[in-house]
């Protein structure tokens, strides 16, 4: 499992123009089964995705995303192996 933070890297004005088309990426990510969930930080200065799957296919999905394209986000990436989870969670543990 990983969690990704983004930090904008661009004025909020530039992160907004290209909101729309971050929305459409980040539902395609939901879609396929890799993004479990995502927020804004607060305050607004970048975001958090939680996500599953392969390192690689991960950072190759990154990379497409409208804001690594429009260079106004960097991404740090945490792979974590979650040992305990709240009750209902527990697929978290394979993610």
């Amino acid at each position: 499992m990983f969690i990704v933070s983004l930090t904008y890297t661009a004025p909020l004005s530039d992160v907004d123009a290209l909101l729309t088309a971050h929305a459409a990426w980040l539902k395609q990510a939901y879609a396929d089964g890799l993004f479990l969930a995502s927020g804004r930080k607060v305050p607004r200065d970048g975001g958090v995705i939680l996500a599953r799957g392969e390192r690689a296919a991960l950072e190759a999905r990154l990379a497409q995303d409208p804001f690594a394209k429009g260079g106004v986000a960097r991404y740090d990436i945490i792979e974590f192996a979650p040992s305990m989870v709240a009750p209902g969670l527990e697929s978290l543990q394979r993610a």
